[in-house]
């Protein structure tokens, strides 16, 4: 297993985004950029795939200690700070009951101002039974 894999595994765990890992990063006065960090994450066929080194895992790892449980003086609760990253991620358009149907204009019915009643449609074509080249024997 490699770096890439292990930083991926941690990502998806903890439902982290680029730009969470940038301010983890930070912790640690580690600078890196997003894209450098999208990089990691893509495959290794691409063109782009940078191998992850051992030292931006491990700033990672201190600095995602960091985060979670905070410093000596200032604690924080793990559980707390991962609720508060599940609250940050946006819900599935699947989860949320879809709205009604809006026009941006509001059109009105035209009413005729003699209020006639509608006469019954007029049928022009009448009934043909078809019989698709079949015979029928009787």
């Amino acid at each position: 297993m490699t770096n890439n894999d292990i930083f991926k595994k941690l990502r998806v765990a903890l439902m982290l985004r680029d730009d969470q890992i940038v301010e983890i990063l930070e912790l640690v006065d580690f600078r890196i950029s997003k894209s450098e960090i999208g990089a990691f994450f893509r495959d290794e066929k691409h063109e782009n795939y940078v191998e992850c080194g051992d030292q931006i895992l491990r700033n990672f790892l201190n600095g995602l200690v960091i985060h979670l449980r905070g410093t000596k003086e200032n604690p924080k609760n793990p559980n707390e700070v991962l609720a508060k990253h599940r609250a940050e991620i946006p819900k599935k358009a699947s989860d949320k009951p879809k709205a009604e149907f809006k026009p941006k204009t509001d059109f009105k019915k035209k009413t005729s101002s003699n209020n006639k009643k509608l006469e019954p449609k007029i049928q022009v074509v009448e009934k043909v039974r078809f019989n698709n080249g079949k015979n029928k024997k009787a």
